[in-house]
């Protein structure tokens, strides 16, 4: 069951590593890059609502628990009087199927300062949990799929493309990067 943390950070801090990156949808005070340890970013999550449907879901983006890896994305500072509708609109995008579980974890700052930052980690015992899946079968699926924000392929792009601009390497979505290009180029 997705229950919000027992108590949000103060000042509120939001981690993204995927659309949030490109698309955070609310007031931002100031943006650091961040890394969060013991989780990677994966397209570990089956989408029936914002890149698929229930007939053809998509993938998209989530937190997975991975005890050694580390994720770097973006820490959003939220402006004190802008917090509580934040975690309100946060709460409506990213728990719109329960297969997220909303956290607040320790993000690092490049200067070694680490704050408690608002995040959003896959439910790896929901039935939209696709954790393992190999690359080849990903691509395939992000190729194809559309949903209620549009194709899958928009979301890998412009997540690629943010990383890149803010310096960040991501190996496996570089990788997807060109073979969904390939795919599609094909159709």
């Amino acid at each position: 069951m997705n229950e919000g943390p027992e108590t949000l950070p103060d000042p509120l801090w939001v981690f993204g590593y995927g659309s949030l990156i490109w698309n955070p949808g609310f007031p931002v005070s100031e943006r650091r890059l961040a890394t969060m340890h013991g989780f990677q970013r994966s397209f570990c999550m089956s989408s029936i609502h914002h890149r698929g449907t229930d007939t053809d879901p998509g993938l998209v983006l989530a937190l997975d628990p991975v005890a050694e890896a580390s994720c770097t994305g973006v820490a959003f500072a939220v402006p004190d009087d802008k917090a509580a509708a934040t975690v309100h609109y946060l709460r409506e995008r990213e728990l719109i199927s329960s297969a997220y579980i909303e956290r607040v974890l320790p993000v690092t700052f490049e200067d070694g300062e680490t704050v408690r930052a608002l995040s959003y980690v896959v439910d790896t015992g929901h039935v939209q949990y696709v954790g393992g899946m190999e690359l080849e079968q990903q691509a395939q699926i992000i190729a194809r799929a559309v949903g209620g924000r549009g194709p899958n392929t928009e979301y890998l792009w412009n997540t690629v493309s943010h990383l890149s601009e803010l310096g960040i390497n991501d190996d496996e979505l570089e990788w997807l990067n060109t073979r969904v290009r390939e795919i599609v180029k094909k159709t």
